[in-house]
C-alpha cells in the first residue's frame, strides 16, 4: 500500500511515485497533483521502508500509522503544531516503547503530518497482513 509513497528530503508532504526514468523518477505531489522529476542527488524513502525506532526493535511506520489511524478513531490528527511534550506524550500512547533518546518530536510532528495526507487522500486504514491473506484466500 505505501510502496508507491515516498518522502523527500528537504520538501514538505508526500509524493506518488508515477514512473522513472534513465537518471530520475517522476513524482506527483499527493497535495496538489503537480508532478515533477526527482533526480539521483535527492535522498528520497518509501514510507513502506521507513521504521521506528523502539527500545528492543524497530517497529514499521504502517503499523504505527495504523495505531494512530484506531487511536483517533479513523479521525485526523490534531496535535501536529503542539508542543514537544504533548507531542511524545501521545506517541507513547501509540507506540508506548519507542526510543525516546532516537525518536525526536520533529520525527512525530513529520509522521503525524504524513498521518493527515495519508488520511486525506484515503490511503487509510492500512491493510494488514492478515486482511490480505483473508482477501487472497476469498480470491482462490
Amino acid at each position: 500500500m505505501l510502496k508507491d509513497i515516498i518522502a523527500i528530503s528537504g520538501k514538505p508532504g508526500l509524493y506518488k511515485l508515477v514512473s522513472s526514468a534513465s537518471n530520475s523518477i517522476i513524482v506527483e505531489a499527493l497535495e496538489g497533483g503537480k508532478r515533477f522529476p526527482v533526480f539521483g542527488a535527492s535522498q528520497v524513502s518509501a514510507l513502506q521502508d521507513i521504521a521506528i525506532y523502539t527500545n528492543t526493535t524497530e517497529v514499521q511506520l504502517s503499523e504505527v500509522m495504523q495505531s494512530i489511524y484506531e487511536k483517533l478513531n479513523g479521525g485526523k490528527c490534531t496535535i501536529v503544531k503542539s508542543k514537544p511534550k504533548e507531542l511524545s506524550e501521545f506517541f507513547e500512547e501509540v507506540l508506548p516503547d519507542y526510543d525516546q533518546d532516537r525518536v525526536y518530536a520533529s520525527d512525530m510532528k513529520k509522521i503525524y503530518g504524513w498521518y493527515n495526507i495519508l488520511l486525506e487522500h484515503d490511503y487509510l486504514p492500512l491493510e494488514t497482513e492478515e486482511k490480505k491473506a483473508e482477501d487472497e484466500a476469498v480470491d482462490k
